[in-house]
């Protein structure tokens, strides 16, 4: 099969798995309700992390998606019917990355674009300006992309989407938020607190909005290196 034949199969599979269309509108609806909520309380010092504060339980959400989306294949034989229609492992770990990764780029901008726009109508002149806000809304879809790809890689390794949940779950809630508070910086090149960069108005560490973000994806695609070797190399 071509490459596109076999993106068009998995993006298919995707698209009718009820798990993985809920976790799509997951993001969306979990960033956008605690952006609300935290919008509509005290005035923040950072309006732009104020107006993006919903992303940090969106992510949860896109964590489920890409990890769910990867060890719904490593069930039932399902990997194995797979790939006697496409023999060329590589092949087939790429289109599911695409099919993975389009959809939730989609989702994560249009998610990011809704959150600025909440942010700035909650705040008014005291929320994110034009320009912060579609930084924001760019950074928030790469973002949430690139730690859904994370967990994909992670779960192609661990052939669990529950073991990669329970890895990285925890992870994001504490702790990132420990080792920040006792590291003395090293913390800010953690995936989820680097990416997050681009969502502060100011940041006093040593890495800038984009350069977190390049953070973030050297270690999405350290993960996705090792789950395409997983996949290349273990019986499926």
């Amino acid at each position: 099969m071509s490459f596109p034949s076999v993106l068009h199969a998995e993006w298919i599979r995707i698209r009718t798995l009820r798990p993985l269309v809920a976790s799509l509108g997951a993001v969306l609806v979990a960033t956008v309700a605690f952006t609300a909520l935290a919008a509509s309380g005290p005035e923040d010092s950072d309006p732009l992390r104020s107006a993006f504060f919903g992303v940090s339980f969106g992510q949860i959400a896109a964590v489920a998606f890409g990890a769910t989306a990867v060890s719904c294949d490593f069930r039932g034989g399902a990997l194995r019917l797979a790939l006697s229609a496409v023999p060329d492992r590589r092949r087939w770990f790429t289109a599911k990355i695409t099919a993975i990764a389009l959809p939730m780029l989609a989702v994560g901008l249009v998610t990011g674009l809704l959150t600025a726009g909440l942010g700035r109508l909650l705040r008014g002149v005291d929320g994110p300006n034009l320009a912060e806000g579609l930084r924001g809304a760019l950074g928030c879809g790469v973002y949430l992309t690139l730690m859904a790809l994370l967990a994909a890689g992670l779960a192609a390794v661990l052939r669990s989407g529950t073991a990669t949940l329970g890895l990285l779950i925890p992870f994001l809630l504490t702790v990132s938020f420990v080792v920040g508070d006792l590291s003395a910086g090293v913390a800010d090149f953690l995936p989820d607190r680097a990416g997050q960069i681009v969502l502060h108005r100011t940041w006093a560490g040593a890495l800038g909005p984009w350069t977190g973000l390049a953070v973030t994806a050297l270690w999405t695609a350290a993960a996705l290196l090792a789950g395409a070797c997983s996949v290349r190399r273990r019986d499926a």
